[in-house]
């Protein structure tokens, strides 16, 4: 979809969006290296040691730590993931631009979702 000079942010809108999202970036992949690091050190939280009791409630509790590290892992994934096609989308000049209504979505929201690509608007229709 051809998005004319109406219907986008100017080249200096863009620019300053793209510093915030390589911003963001780097921060989630620095968060997804905490996670993944917590994710290896669950198999010894240093309870060999112990009594059998607390081993078995300790091992139970590791697993369920396992899973919500590698959800957590997931979800950084893909919000890296949506990071990056937003870098796309600056580039092609239609970022901030709403999929459904065509429409800029307001600066506040892509400061504090720069990933978005429905306006509250369109997203409200969703529901």
């Amino acid at each position: 979809m051809a998005v004319d000079k109406n219907t986008r942010y100017s080249d200096a809108d863009l620019a300053e969006f793209k510093v915030l999202i390589l911003e963001k970036i780097e921060k989630a992949q620095h968060d997804l290296e905490l996670i993944k690091s917590a994710y290896m050190n669950d198999h010894n939280n240093g309870t060999e040691d112990t009594s059998p009791t607390f081993k078995a409630f300790d091992e139970g509790s590791a697993v369920m730590s396992k899973e919500s590290n590698s959800q957590l892992a997931i979800r950084q994934e893909k919000f890296i993931r949506d990071l990056k096609n937003a870098l796309i989308r600056i580039e092609n000049k239609t970022y901030g631009v709403c999929r459904t209504l065509g429409k800029l979505i307001n600066k506040d929201r892509l400061k504090l979702v720069p990933h978005a690509t429905l306006s509250i608007e369109a997203k409200n229709m969703q529901k």
